[in-house]
């Protein structure tokens, strides 16, 4: 059993709308990072085929502002979109795909360890795909997050594929590895957009409680 304290926001404002998302550049080394734009950044981390370009896409109602690509592995680079022109989603390389070389993981592990490590301050989205058991690689994506005390979030992702009494069961067998309230987690489904408000009414209030300078109720 895993358990950490999640981050909880005290004050919660106006859902954040997204107007503009653009792609801005692509990194491996910090002194390629663009410069820091706002008081936080929110990063979106998980295994290859998790979904997160799609979230991603969902998220800011782009249907091509993250690459997705059926062949998992595909992001080896670390994507910055700026948001409305005042903040930063960061999109990690996928972790966890078999069937590249060993060098070529090291080497995408490094570069998400080099991000993490950096002295940016950033509110992590660990992406979990809701309907399997967290691997020995997403276990350790937590513990590394819960070591370098860097506040996160787990998203399950592709809710849409389940039925409500298999997500019930799921999430008890997935309790099992780590511990966790509702109200610490988001459920979404880059189909539906369901959980989409959730999660941008939670940036909102982090950029807010971070002194961020976010316009309330972005239309």
């Amino acid at each position: 059993m895993w358990k950490r304290s999640y981050l909880q926001i005290k004050n919660k404002g106006e859902l954040m709308r997204i107007k503009r998302a653009d792609y801005l550049k692509s990194a491996v080394y910090e002194k390629d990072y663009p410069e820091i734009l706002n008081s936080v950044e929110f990063a979106f981390v998980g295994r290859s085929n998790v979904g997160k370009s799609s979230l991603i896409n969902s998220l800011t109602s782009r249907t091509k502002l993250a690459r997705t690509s059926k062949t998992p592995g595909r992001t080896q680079l670390i994507n910055f979109f700026t948001i409305n022109q005042e903040f930063y989603i960061v999109d990690l390389p996928g972790y966890g795909f078999a069937k590249v070389p060993k060098a070529m993981k090291k080497e995408w592990g490094s570069t998400i360890e080099r991000y993490i490590i950096s002295k940016r301050k950033k509110l992590v989205f660990v992406l979990l795909d809701i309907r399997r058991i967290p691997s020995e690689e997403d276990m350790e994506m937590l513990r590394w997050l819960d070591f370098h005390e860097l506040p996160f979030k787990i998203i399950f992702t592709k809710t849409d594929k389940i039925s409500n009494n298999e997500k019930f069961r799921l999430l008890k067998d997935i309790r099992k590895k780590i511990e966790f309230h509702n109200e610490d987690v988001f459920f979404y489904s880059s189909l539906s957009h369901k959980g989409r408000e959730e999660v941008l009414q939670f940036m909102e209030d982090t950029l807010k409680e971070a002194g961020g300078n976010v316009d309330e109720g972005i239309k």
